[in-house]
């Protein structure tokens, strides 16, 4: 089973539910601003991805700055606390599979969780080749699969 908590949105989100679904499965998807948080799922999910409320945090495009939550003072109970009371908060996909738990930024990371691909070349909504037409990985500059 695959998991993903998605912002239809937000593009990144688009294509990871898009490469997901390109690959055969049928997800469960839980539209978390929609449905809100609750503090174990959220501290299960961090845990899980190997993050903090810090770094999953989403800076932009959402009231971080307003609440006063940039600040390097400002606590991560503070921040989740935020989180459950605003979702948009939570930087995202964050994505749930039989191989772990990933905040799926950029996009093709969920790559590092499916069993499965979509079939190649297949590419990101920006046109953005992330599957090559032998079935391979894209890497970019800088990245790490």
């Amino acid at each position: 089973m695959i998991l993903i908590h998605h912002n239809p949105a937000c593009a990144t989100s688009r294509n990871v539910l898009h490469t997901i679904e390109a690959a055969g499965y049928a997800p469960v998807v839980i539209n978390y601003l929609e449905q809100g948080w609750t503090r174990p799922q959220l501290l299960g999910l961090f845990a899980a991805a190997g993050l903090t409320p810090r770094t999953a945090l989403r800076e932009t495009k959402s009231p971080a700055a307003e609440l006063g939550l940039l600040e390097a003072s400002v606590s991560d109970e503070r921040i989740l606390d935020a989180m459950l009371e605003h979702p948009v908060l939570v930087n995202r996909p964050i994505v749930c599979s039989e191989k772990g738990v990933r905040l799926c930024r950029p996009s093709e990371a969920v790559l590092d969780l499916l069993e499965q691909w979509p079939e190649g070349p297949f590419a990101k909504e920006d046109g953005e080749i992330i599957i090559d037409a032998a079935g391979q990985r894209v890497e970019r500059a800088g990245q790490t699969g």
